[in-house]
């Protein structure tokens, strides 16, 4: 059997609510999960001692937490962990945000220090406050962005996650590209 029918398997027995088949799915895309945490690290040019290693960990704990299982495929489970990772992140850099402007000092569970500056985790804010807007006005966009950019799919398994064809994909990532770097730059004055 070959790995994506595996992972289509466990898939599919984690839905199922089977705990087991949910740790060997971890196994089983462990590497690419690492991936993953990697370019989201990479997005935001964030210092080198993140710990790409507790981000797909954190993110596995979230994922294990959803009463939801319901990824259709290898490609939406991938989303899934995406967007898992993009949550932790934001809450780390909403915290730092909060604590920078006297907040009371919350533990940070993912250990080091994931975001280089100031400026960087008010930039990793306002994108995901353009994403929130982006959701309102068209959620299969703000989903696209979410494998795209955070995820870093292809468009081939971005479509195939989204339901709509390669050309959709395509010219719909020039027109949210063009929208989100507008609403990021009004959202922090530039």
């Amino acid at each position: 059997m070959d790995e994506r029918a595996d992972i289509t398997r466990l898939l599919e027995l984690a839905r199922e609510g089977d705990e087991a088949a949910f740790g060997r799915l971890f196994e089983a895309v462990y590497q690419q999960l690492r991936a993953i945490a990697r370019h989201r690290r990479d997005r935001w040019y964030l210092d080198e001692t993140l710990n790409t290693t507790a981000l797909v960990h954190e993110a596995y704990l979230k994922l294990g937490r959803q009463a939801n299982r319901d990824w259709r495929d290898r490609a939406h489970f991938f989303a899934a962990a995406s967007r898992a990772m993009r949550h932790i992140l934001i809450n780390y850099a909403e915290r730092r945000r909060a604590k920078k402007r006297g907040g009371r000092d919350e533990p940070i569970p993912i250990d080091e220090n994931p975001v280089a500056d100031e400026d960087t985790a008010e930039e990793l804010i306002a994108i995901d406050q353009a994403l929130h807007r982006l959701e309102a006005l068209n959620p299969r966009q703000a989903r696209m962005v979410e494998c795209r950019f955070f995820a870093g799919l292809p468009v081939p398994e971005t479509a195939q996650v989204l339901g709509v064809s390669k050309a959709t994909v395509t010219r719909d990532w020039a027109l949210v590209r063009a929208w989100l770097k507008r609403e990021v730059s009004l959202d922090l004055g530039r």
